[in-house]
């Protein structure tokens, strides 16, 4: 903790003081109300951030023009008094625990949809349609409606000022409206609102000119801006230091330093939700050039959730406030943790976007892998056993050391047995990529919390009925996993055929040339593990692209990373034959052979249910959670222990 001092300094936005320089950035939930309003779901997912410490919380795109400017179906609406109300609730509960608050006023202006804008027309500076999501035309703004938006974000921040928040975050990064507006590459005007840079910054700063003159001069404005659009044409880093010298000059009191638009190279979405694969603290090379031409504190944004990273930054002088985002979604108590020295209690995100990003394009509420709480924070507490029983866990995967950790809070006796000689099932496999330390720190956490907790781990054990008759448990949860799928082709018993996990796990080697047989998670993770280490690799899969069960941040990151790496990625193929230096497959009818010394093998993986077969009629109740019930990812394993854990 003697090394961690800066995140927890004051620190000043304009006259707002904050307690600390931990920041919760806006992100989408979708916990409000179906027609954007305050709810109790929505106070009690802040409330707990709040709780945890954090020094300010930015709520997410708080929409100022419905329908037409609204982020998705559902966004938190601000365009009319009647939301002022319940958006005071908000800022009242959440100020109870000291922490400050800000609305972000939002429009997504061409980046939208009109299944989202309730079918009316999309608008934008210039009519230039947005690709990633779909291409519809925008219908380019006149002066007056330009003019008529200028007072609907004015208004945002009357009515943000009138609900008793501390402050307002003007969303000028990532694409939407007031992007639109500063960035070359989508504004073509001609007229006042356009042509160079001062006819570019009209519109933002026209916003902060009149929010200033209703609500004050003193009256806190954060300004999130990209740093880099990071796409042919877009606003680079030199761009926005000039940017943000002219917001401060016009009295902005922070920059919110981000980046990316959603067509942003190399990958859609990937700049504004950083996945596992990118680098811890991608933008701060953004935020220090921001920090070095202005006076006003800078907060910075993307993967920085670790609290000696964090630190680091700070005390370098990089930025003076960070945002830990998704890591807030994973465990709300960071900060707590870490003034407590705490450090190894902190439930960790691994930046798996499923949950949270995920979510949010099936038009669904975000939840968490790794944290089944989020969003039924006042319901799923752990709450102590009304009687404390003996508890045999058999299986020391995510699935079972989760509902081992929870039960053992709880106050039962639980002992944990794993037929191999560490914990982590699937997990240690998972981590080894150079890009999955995330699953690495997870794994770390578990283990810590079950050692915490003197949970009775018991490795290299097989589990065997006479020993559950020795034993004698009050209560049996078995969460045995998955084994691989091993398909019925000649020649896959050959010696050049090795599991996936194997050589992961560094149980096989392979030669230079492999082929792997499977273009899921598993399948690519090998496949890049195996390029970054000098092999020349092909992947054969079935579907039409590899990753379909990922969400798309992850997974078009990963397959440009694949494309570096320079994988060879065949689909619509399906594997026929192993050969000793080759496979036989079929694409579109027509045989092909990939040439390959080694067959990697990574065709998915089915429940192992042979304990649970052998112990049918046993006495004593029995769970079965995890892969060995049904294949469910890492976030089927936590959430379905956890669920497990709190029942018993």
């Amino acid at each position: 903790m003697s090394q961690i001092k800066l995140l927890f300094e004051p620190i000043k936005i304009g006259r707002m003081e904050l307690k600390n320089r931990i920041v919760m950035p806006a992100m989408c939930s979708k916990f409000g109300t179906e027609l954007g309003a305050v709810n109790q779901r929505l106070i009690d997912y802040y409330v707990e951030r709040a709780k945890g410490g954090v020094g300010l919380i930015v709520i997410e795109n708080t929409c100022i023009e419905w329908p037409r400017g609204k982020a998705g179906v559902s966004p938190i609406r601000i365009d009319d008094w009647k939301y002022v109300s319940g958006l005071h609730d908000l800022a009242e509960a959440v100020h109870t625990y000291d922490t400050k608050i800000a609305t972000q006023l939002h429009h997504t202006g061409r980046q939208n949809a009109t299944l989202c804008t309730e079918g009316e027309p999309l608008i934008a500076p210039s009519p230039i349609p947005c690709l990633a999501t779909g291409g519809e035309m925008p219908r380019e703004l006149t002066v007056q409606e330009i003019e008529q938006l200028i007072d609907k974000y004015v208004q945002g921040a009357v009515r943000t000022k009138n609900a008793d928040f501390d402050a307002v975050e003007l969303h000028g990064a990532h694409g939407y409206l007031i992007t639109q507006f500063m960035s070359p590459l989508t504004n073509k005007r001609n007229d006042k609102y356009g042509g160079d840079f001062e006819g570019r910054m009209r519109f933002p700063l026209e916003i902060i000119e009149r929010i200033k003159m209703v609500c004050g001069p003193d009256f806190p404005i954060i300004f999130r801006i990209s740093g880099d659009e990071y796409i042919e044409g877009g606003l680079t880093i030199e761009d926005t230091k000039k940017i943000a010298k002219r917001l401060e000059e016009a009295g902005v009191h922070c920059i919110s330093v981000s980046a990316g638009i959603y067509e942003s190279t190399p990958t859609w979405f990937a700049r504004i939700f950083p996945p596992a694969a990118m680098s811890k603290g991608c933008n701060v090379p953004l935020a220090e050039a921001i920090k070095s031409v202005v006076n006003i504190p800078v907060i910075v944004a993307g993967r920085l959730s670790d609290p000696m990273f964090a630190e680091k930054v700070l005390r370098e002088g990089k930025a003076d406030l960070i945002a830990m985002g998704r890591g807030l979604l994973a465990d709300s108590y960071i900060p707590q943790k870490i003034a407590e020295n705490k450090l190894e209690d902190i439930n960790p995100c691994i930046y798996c976007n499923q949950g949270c990003y995920g979510n949010i394009t099936k038009f669904w509420a975000i939840q968490c892998d790794v944290n089944p709480a989020l969003g039924q924070e006042r319901d799923f507490q752990i709450e102590p056993a009304k009687e404390v029983k003996n508890v045999m866990v058999v299986g020391g995967g995510p699935a079972g050391m989760e509902a081992a950790r929870v039960m053992a809070i709880r106050g039962h006796k639980v002992s944990l047995y794993e037929k191999e000689g560490e914990l982590g099932g699937q997990l240690r496999a998972g981590a080894v990529a150079s890009f999955k330390e995330p699953i690495g720190d997870l794994l770390k956490y578990l283990r810590t919390q079950l050692k915490k907790l003197n949970v009775k781990v018991m490795p290299n054990t097989e589990v065997e009925p006479k020993l559950i008759s020795k034993v004698k448990p009050d209560v049996l949860v078995i969460t045995t996993g998955s084994v691989p799928i091993i398909p019925d082709l000649p020649g896959v018993d050959g010696e050049n055929v090795i599991l996936a996990t194997d050589v992961l796990l560094g149980r096989k080697k392979v030669s230079d040339k492999v082929a792997v047989i499977g273009g899921g998670e598993v399948g690519v993770e090998v496949a890049s593990h195996l390029a970054e280490n000098g092999k020349k690799v092909s992947i054969i899969e079935k579907e039409m692209a590899p990753l379909m069960e990922m969400n798309v941040v992850n997974s078009q990151y990963l397959l440009w990373k694949a494309g570096q790496l320079g994988i060879e990625i065949i689909t619509m193929a399906t594997a026929k034959e192993i050969k000793k230096n080759s496979v036989i497959i079929d694409r579109a009818g027509k045989t092909e052979e990939v040439k390959a010394d080694n067959v990697v093998l990574a065709m998915g993986f089915k429940p192992n249910r042979e304990l649970a077969e052998k112990l049918k009629g046993l006495k004593i109740p029995v769970y079965e959670i995890g892969d060995c019930k049904e294949i469910g990812r890492i976030k089927g394993a936590i959430h379905g222990g956890s669920i497990i854990g709190r029942r018993i």
